[in-house]
């Protein structure tokens, strides 16, 4: 007997509340009749909590990412992108990466303390900071709680270089703080574009902005004088795939000034989601696609080794290379290249007040850094 056809609920982008790896309890979903399909796909409610975080920037040493320094103000991401490799970090909350990360968030409430402590710290060398790396900062509930705002704010009275990468057009709120910054050399942009069909992204990143919303807000960010690039990523065999020439065009039409791009990643917990989507949205394809991603993957349905897991190996790797290569000199999209690193780092200021640490926080050293972003 085939299995059943997962079902797919609206607006949400993971099919199921996949259990995470660090539970010490299985549990097996199982359909015993009282429960109706509609009851199964029923919306589901976001919850937002509020988090004191001991940390806000976190550090890697990976040479696969142009920026050694991020700031994420949310944990989990109510976009719901079913590629996204952050998901496997709410395993670490006992949580699942499935449907769970992307109803159940957390809100570091005290981030621009935390920044302002952290900037005012005796010795404080500035790096670029790229905020909105493992979660969207400008994800919906950012509206309410204004926690990048607070983030950008600080950021603007030090004079700190900054790099945002969201797929919101809510980051054009704040156009008022970053293009004076971009004037200065001291913020950039990137606009994530997965595909132009909107009935894919429906699926794909259910709760983000639509893609010519998204390729407005590229326009909008453009004229106020801030320096914009475009992310395709992740590039999907046989589902977006087809679309790196187009993408790129828009993109570049609406004023974007450099691109980049990532493969499609299955680490952890988000390959059997991914696969789980691919059978609720795509099932004539699933295996085809599974097959070209094992093509880029050596093989196997993940490669996490250093120069291998953004682009990929072989064949079909190259391939794309080589498509989106000659696409961006066609279209004159080389200028962003290595403009995050040229970002001025110079002009840095101490804050002017920064909050004193928790009694319990003094004398201790710096949290670890970051996970290894899988």
């Amino acid at each position: 007997m085939l299995a059943p056809r997962p079902l797919a609920r609206k607006g949400r982008g993971a099919v199921s509340n996949l259990q995470g790896r660090y539970e010490r309890n299985g549990r097996e979903d199982v359909d015993d009749g009282w429960e109706r399909d509609e009851e199964a796909c029923a919306s589901l409610r976001t919850v937002v909590s509020d988090e004191q975080a001991r940390s806000i920037l976190t550090r890697n040493a990976s040479p696969d990412i142009p920026f050694n320094v991020s700031l994420n103000p949310y944990r989990g991401c109510e976009h719901g992108c079913i590629y996204c490799f952050a998901r496997p970090t709410h395993s670490y909350l006992g949580l699942s990466p499935g449907l769970d990360f992307e109803s159940r968030l957390f809100a570091k409430v005290n981030a621009a303390d935390l920044l302002r402590r952290e900037l005012a710290r005796p010795g404080y060398l500035p790096e670029h900071i790229a905020i909105g790396v493992n979660t969207d900062a400008y994800q919906p509930c950012e509206r309410e709680r204004r926690l990048t705002r607070a983030v950008l704010e600080v950021l603007s009275e030090c004079r700190h270089p900054l790099g945002l990468i969201t797929k919101s057009a809510l980051i054009e709120r704040d156009i008022d703080l970053i293009a004076p910054m971009a004037a200065r050399n001291l913020a950039c942009a990137a606009i994530t574009l997965t595909t132009l069909d909107p009935e894919i992204a429906r699926t794909l990143e259910p709760r983000a902005a639509a893609p010519a919303r998204r390729l407005r807000t590229i326009r909008t960010l453009t004229e106020a004088g801030i320096p914009v690039s475009v992310s395709v990523a992740p590039i999907i065999p046989f589902v977006t795939e087809p679309e790196i020439e187009r993408i790129l065009e828009a993109a570049a039409d609406a004023g974007a000034i450099g691109a980049h791009y990532v493969v499609l990643r299955l680490p952890h917990e988000v390959n059997p989601l991914f696969q789980e989507w691919l059978q609720a949205h795509f099932p004539e394809r699933a295996q085809r696609v599974m097959n070209r991603v094992r093509d880029l993957r050596g093989g196997k349905d993940y490669d996490s080794d250093f120069g291998k897991r953004m682009h990929g190996e072989g064949v079909w790797a190259d391939l794309i290379r080589q498509r989106f290569t000659k696409a961006v000199e066609r279209l004159g999209m080389g200028e962003f290249r290595g403009r995050f690193g040229r970002l001025d780092g110079s002009q840095f200021r101490k804050p002017l007040v920064a909050p004193a640490a928790p009694a319990k926080d003094k004398g201790k050293g710096r949290a670890a850094g970051q996970l290894d972003l899988f």
